[in-house]
């Protein structure tokens, strides 16, 4: 499992506001309004951290893909289990609670980078389906089609970014289809 314990491996030094660009461009996205007012995402806590994920998981898929990535996609990862801790501490969870609750958190993301990395090589009904499932809660399978379609048209795009240092700076997200748009 990865997590953030730095004093057991030498830290990898990204250009400095790489990660926090890239995060908080991810964070942005995930909170676009027009996910959870067209396309059904719950606006609940687990809504918007399923999505969080889903968007966390595009950016490592593609950092993975390119000379370097996989670091960068570490560092990245790091970024993000400081942000849970933080936010779970804001949220009042105990010390005593706080890494069970962590543990849960890498869980679900494990759990859900599965899927999609399984659904990314089966297709994009592959895709609805494990979207659907995963962050629609079972709820709506023609908003799981447009996230889904979404969500490939993100990762192709992403595909032409060679530069990780671009990202969040040059490179960002595309808009999600509300509702009444084809895809």
């Amino acid at each position: 499992m990865l997590w953030p314990f730095k004093h057991f491996r030498k830290p990898l030094l990204a250009p400095p506001g790489t990660i926090e660009t890239i995060y908080g461009m991810i964070v942005t996205q995930a909170r676009e309004p027009l996910f959870y007012r067209d396309l059904g995402v719950p606006d609940t806590v687990n809504g918007r951290f399923d999505l969080l994920l889903l968007h966390l998981w595009m950016v490592l898929q593609h950092l993975r893909s390119l000379p370097g990535g996989v670091e960068l996609a570490q560092v990245l990862f790091d970024h993000f289990c400081l942000d849970m801790d933080a936010n779970l501490r804001e949220l009042a969870v105990g010390d005593l609670a706080v890494p069970k609750k962590m543990r849960a958190l890498g869980a679900a993301f494990y759990g859900r980078s599965a899927a999609y990395d399984m659904a990314l090589s089966g297709g994009s009904e592959a895709m609805v389906q494990a979207i659907d499932r995963n962050v629609l809660e079972g709820a709506a399978i023609d908003n799981a089609r447009r996230l889904a379609a979404y969500t490939l048209g993100a990762l192709a795009s992403l595909a032409l970014e060679r530069d990780p240092k671009r990202l969040g700076v040059t490179w960002k997200f595309p808009m999600p289809l509300g509702e009444g748009s084809s895809s």
